[in-house]
């Protein structure tokens, strides 16, 4: 993903710098065409053409070899030697009697092509066009020095620290701020990917609006009481396929059962709090919570059931071990944000809520069920649940818990098969017709027996 991500950078940055440099050319031509010094213009000349084959060489190697990097460096050195034959015309070619002060048109050549190998935003490259520029540029202007002195030294220094080796400086001041641009985009640029690379792993567990408070450590990381869905998810016979499984089966069988069930919860806006081996935790409304959350995750528990169930039976199909999955879905008040624990911190969710909904994935393997939610949940939802062959249960006993709850569940069998199409569900051993889901508020009241 990353280095994906680094290739779509560079291409986007090739293409920019393709267009700036026809943008340079038109430049150069337009530059030939006013005005400049009528003894270089043959030579202004080769530099146009040879800078048009050039840009046509490097938008061939662009679309046709884009990872050879020597080719960008060989480029430049190119675009600098034009340069370096365009400086040697106004400064070395003439006679020795002639005026050799460089022209306006020789000034504009050389920073344009220093501000295109600058926008390439590659601080190595700078040096390399900057360095053959400069090191020409003052090695012409010591020969010029040397053929216009006297006898004496002092001639021969004025000749040389004249007003042409200002503009050198002021070249090569300029080609250092943009080393300097270049170097603080490339650290920029890491910056970026590690940042990305974070936020991929963060996605990885959290849902995107999750992965955004993480990231700007907002006020909804601290710890606080909110009202929240809560979802065990585990895989049944997974420790004793574990025994004897390779270990490339083991990780490949554990893998596409993690990222079918946080790639299902994510859809419906959940987040993964933890892996537990073969279990998955989920919440719903963390780090915020919504009104929707309850319809969410059951939205979301029965979609994995289905899911699940078609991953078994792809497994049976090609000689994989066929597992059964158990689904605990509970809602409630939790108390959520980040856990300090000195050395790890912890984004989670803690309290009775999440105790209820392991119980509940547990009981869901006595009762032999791919889905047990708790009454509380159903009269949280805010529209009708699906209608499916629920089984209600009251006042079930969950270890470790005082208190008894009512429960809802679903046959293996079953399965989720919505009944719309015959309007019923099954209670045990009898069916009852329906016009509306069984779980809207009327029916789970006390006084409706049924809750």
């Amino acid at each position: 993903m990353m280095s994906s991500l680094s290739a779509h950078w560079d291409s986007a940055r090739e293409v920019r710098s393709i267009l700036l440099r026809f943008v340079a050319f038109a430049i150069l031509v337009a530059n030939l065409l006013l005005g400049g010094n009528e003894g270089a213009v043959r030579t202004h000349a080769i530099v146009v053409v040879g800078y048009f084959v050039i840009s046509l060489a490097s938008v061939a190697t662009a679309r046709f070899m884009p990872d050879r990097s020597w080719l960008n460096t060989l480029f430049v050195v190119l675009d600098a030697l034009l340069v370096a034959l365009l400086l040697y015309a106004h400064i070395l070619a003439g006679p020795v009697t002639e005026n050799h002060n460089l022209t306006t048109s020789s000034l504009v050549v050389a920073f344009i092509l220093l501000n295109h190998v600058g926008l390439k935003l590659d601080r190595r490259l700078v040096l390399v066009f900057s360095g053959i520029v400069v090191v020409s540029w003052v090695t012409m202007l010591a020969i010029t020095a040397a053929r216009h002195h006297t006898a004496d030294m002092v001639s021969l220094f004025g000749a040389f620290f004249n007003q042409d080796l200002g503009l050198t400086v002021s070249f090569g001041f300029t080609a250092f701020a943009i080393y300097l641009l270049s170097r603080d985009h490339d650290r920029t640029r890491k910056e970026a990917l590690k940042a990305d690379r974070r936020r991929l792993n963060l996605s990885r567990f959290f849902s995107p609006l999750v992965v955004a408070d993480l990231q700007e450590a907002s006020a909804a990381l601290e710890l606080e009481r909110r009202s929240a869905a809560i979802m065990f998810v585990d895989l049944r016979d997974f420790t004793s396929f574990a025994e004897t499984a390779p270990a490339r089966e083991l990780a490949l069988v554990l893998a596409e059962y993690r990222q079918l069930v946080s790639q299902t919860i994510f859809e419906h806006g959940g987040t993964v709090d933890k892996f537990i081996g073969d279990g998955v935790m989920a919440v719903f409304g963390q780090p915020a919570p919504a009104e929707d959350d309850a319809d969410r995750a059951l939205a979301c528990a029965i979609d994995l059931v289905d899911a699940l169930s078609d991953w078994k039976n792809h497994n049976a199909q090609n000689g994989y071990p066929a597992l059964e999955v158990g689904i605990g879905l509970h809602y409630g008040t939790v108390v959520g944000g980040v856990l300090d624990s000195g050395c790890h911190s912890e984004f989670t969710v803690i309290g009775d809520a999440v105790n209820v909904a392991q119980r509940l994935e547990t009981l869901a393997k006595s009762l032999d069920a791919p889905l047990v939610v708790s009454s509380a949940l159903m009269l949280g939802l805010q529209k009708q649940a699906p209608l499916a062959y629920w089984i209600p249960q009251k006042s079930v006993a969950l270890p470790g818990r005082r208190l008894p709850i009512d429960v809802w569940y679903l046959r293996r069998e079953a399965g989720v098969t919505l009944a719309e199409d015959h309007g019923i569900y099954e209670t045990g051993t009898t069916q009852t017709a329906l016009h509306r889901s069984p779980f809207q508020s009327s029916p789970l009241s006390p006084d409706s027996g049924m809750a």
